[in-house]
C-alpha cells in the first residue's frame, strides 16, 4: 500500500457516516393510499350505496396518482443520504436522475422543522435548511423530509454548533422563552377578515367535487329536507338566516385555524444566537431567526384586531429567503393584545417599549388628508356612476339605486380617509426608524437606521402639487422597502439625511442660487 492509499484511507474513514431517512416512511407512504378509499366511502354514502361509471373513472385516477406519489416517496427513501461535516452539510438523492448538493455550514441562515399530521403520527419530521437567498427556486434549501423527531433536534444542534464554531462566534446564553400561548388570546381567534371568505372557499371546493364526480349537490337527501322545511318561508328571512349561518361557520373556522396555527406557541431565545418561534397542533413548526440578521419588526393591526385592541408583530430580517418564504417565516406573534405585541418587540430589539407606539410621532400636512377625501370621493363617484349610468339607459329605479349607494358609501370611505390620515406618522428614536400608515391593515415599523441601504423618492403628479413626497428606506431585510407616505418635501429629505447622514445627499440637485 502507497502512503498516498494510506492517506486518502485514513482522511475517508475520519469522514461522518451518511444518514438515512427513517424507514417509518413506508408506513406513512402506505397511509397516503388510504385517501382514494376513503373518498370511494364518502361517495358510496352520499349515493345512497350506489355509484357510476364516472366515479369509478375518478377515484382511480387518483388512487393511480396516490400509488405514483407513494412510489416517488419510496425511491425518495432509498436513495437520499445525508451528512454534517466539519465544514458543510451533503445531501445525495435518486438512482436515475443523481442529485449532490452541499452547503457550506458559514452560508447556513436558518434550521427549521416541520411536521404534517400523518409525520407526527409516526414520529417523524421535516428538517430545512435554508442560506436565505431570494430566488424564487429558495435558494440552495436542502430539506431532508421523513427523519425521526430526535434525530432532527441531534441534527440542528450539531449544524448550528459547528458553523458557531467555524465563525469563531463565542457560545451565546440562552435566555428562555419571550412569549408563550395565553389561551385568552383565543377572543382574537374570530377576528380574520378571512373566515367568512373561508367558509365559501370550502363550500365552492365541495361542490365542485361532487359535480366532477357526478353527484348533484341540490339533490342530495339533507339539501331537499331543508328544502322541504324552509322553502316556504320570506325571502329576506332565507337571506337574514343564510348570512348568519355563514357568519357563524366563518367565526368557527377562524377559531379553529387559530387553534390549529398557534397551539403549543413559544417564542425563545436558543443557542446560536438564534431567535426560534414554535407552533402548531397538527401541522407543527419550528422557525429560527438569526439575532445579528434581525433588522426591525412591524406592528400590524387590522381593523378588527385593532378594535378589540389587539396586535400581530412579525419580524424584518435578511435570511429568511425569497418572498413566500418571508411572509411564512417572519411572524414573531399570535394575534395578542396590542401591549403584549409591543413588549415582545421590545425583548427583541433590546429596546425601549415604546419604540412601536404611534403617540408622539411627527404627524403629516393637512394636504395629506386632502388626498384621501379626494380619493374617497373619486371613488364613491365612480361606483355610483356605474348603477347610474345604466338607469338612464335601461330605468329612473337604477338612478335611483346610484344615488342611495353614493349617499351611503360616501360617509364610510371617508371615514376611512380621516382614519388613514391619523393613522400617517414618523420619527427617528435611538437607533431606529419609525413610521406609520394604513387603515384596513395600519403598520408600524421600526427599521434600524445602519440597516437602510438607500431611498426610493417618489412623486405622484396630485403630490407635486401639495407639495409632498412617498420616501421608500431600502434595506435588504423584510419586505425591501418600507415607505413614509405623504410627507413635505423639505421634512421628508431631512428625515433622509438624519436616519443616514450623507446616503441621500450625493444625488440631491439643489437650487441655483438667483440672489
Amino acid at each position: 500500500m502507497t502512503p498516498e492509499t494510506a492517506v486518502r484511507r485514513r482522511a475517508h474513514a475520519a469522514q461522518p457516516e451518511w444518514g438515512r431517512l427513517s424507514g417509518r416512511l413506508v408506513l406513512v407512504n402506505l397511509s397516503i393510499l388510504a385517501s382514494p378509499a376513503a373518498l370511494f366511502a364518502l361517495s358510496l354514502a352520499l349515493g345512497g350505496g350506489e355509484t357510476n361509471l364516472q366515479v369509478l373513472i375518478t377515484l382511480g385516477s387518483l388512487f393511480l396518482t396516490f400509488l405514483v406519489v407513494s412510489g416517488i416517496g419510496l425511491m425518495r427513501l432509498a436513495t437520499t443520504r445525508y451528512r454534517v461535516t466539519d465544514d458543510r452539510v451533503e445531501l445525495h438523492s435518486g438512482r436515475f436522475f443523481r442529485s449532490e448538493r452541499s452547503i457550506p455550514l458559514d452560508r447556513i441562515r436558518s434550521v427549521d422543522l416541520t411536521a404534517n399530521p400523518l409525520h407526527r403520527l409516526f414520529g417523524l419530521t421535516t428538517l430545512r435548511i435554508g442560506t436565505g437567498e431570494q430566488s424564487a427556486a429558495g435558494g440552495r434549501a436542502l430539506a431532508l423530509e421523513g427523519i425521526r423527531t430526535t434525530d432532527a433536534v441531534e441534527l440542528r444542534r450539531q449544524i448550528i454548533e459547528r458553523r458557531d464554531a467555524g465563525r469563531g462566534a463565542a457560545p451565546v446564553r440562552q435566555d428562555g422563552p419571550i412569549s408563550e400561548l395565553d389561551w385568552s388570546w383565543l377572543r382574537y381567534g374570530p377576528l380574520s377578515v378571512w373566515g367568512v371568505g373561508g367558509v365559501f372557499v370550502v363550500a365552492g371546493s365541495l361542490y365542485r367535487t361532487l359535480r366532477e364526480m357526478k353527484v348533484d349537490p341540490l339533490e342530495l337527501g339533507v339539501v331537499k329536507d331543508l328544502e322541504h322545511r324552509f322553502g316556504s318561508v320570506p325571502l329576506w328571512y332565507g337571506l337574514l338566516v343564510a348570512a348568519a349561518v355563514v357568519v357563524v361557520l366563518g367565526i368557527a373556522g377562524s377559531t379553529g385555524a387559530f387553534i390549529e396555527s398557534w397551539s403549543g406557541y413559544r417564542l425563545e431565545r436558543a443557542e446560536g444566537g438564534m431567535f426560534r418561534i414554535r407552533r402548531g397542533l397538527l401541522v407543527t413548526r419550528s422557525v429560527s431567526i438569526e439575532a445579528r440578521r434581525l433588522r426591525g419588526v412591524e406592528l400590524i393591526e387590522p381593523i378588527p384586531l385593532r378594535w378589540a385592541k389587539g396586535a400581530k408583530l412579525h419580524a424584518v430580517a435578511s435570511g429568511l429567503g425569497n418572498q413566500e418564504d418571508n411572509r411564512r417565516r417572519r411572524v414573531l406573534t399570535p394575534p395578542t393584545p396590542r401591549d403584549e405585541a409591543r413588549r415582545v418587540a421590545a425583548d427583541v430589539l433590546v429596546d425601549h417599549p415604546a419604540l412601536t407606539e404611534r403617540a408622539g410621532l411627527t404627524a403629516h400636512p393637512r394636504a395629506a388628508l386632502r388626498r384621501r377625501i379626494s380619493r374617497a370621493v373619486t371613488a364613491t363617484a365612480l361606483i355610483a356612476a356605474v348603477p347610474v349610468g345604466l338607469g338612464l339607459w335601461l330605468g329612473p329605479t337604477l338612478v335611483t339605486a346610484g344615488w342611495i349607494t353614493a349617499a351611503v358609501l360616501l360617509p364610510l370611505l371617508l371615514a376611512f380617509a380621516y382614519d388613514a390620515y391619523r393613522a400617517l406618522g414618523h420619527g427617528l428614536r435611538g437607533r431606529y426608524l419609525v413610521a406609520s400608515s394604513g387603515t384596513f391593515a395600519r403598520r408600524t415599523v421600526a427599521l434600524q437606521r445602519d440597516g437602510i441601504i438607500g431611498w426610493k423618492i417618489s412623486r405622484a403628479p396630485f403630490q407635486r402639487r401639495a407639495g409632498l413626497l412617498t420616501l421608500g428606506a431600502t434595506t435588504a431585510a423584510g419586505d425591501g422597502v418600507y415607505k413614509v407616505r405623504d410627507v413635505p418635501v423639505t421634512e421628508g429629505l431631512m428625515l433622509a439625511e438624519g436616519a443616514v447622514p450623507q446616503l441621500l445627499a450625493p444625488f440631491i440637485e439643489r437650487a441655483p442660487d438667483r440672489g
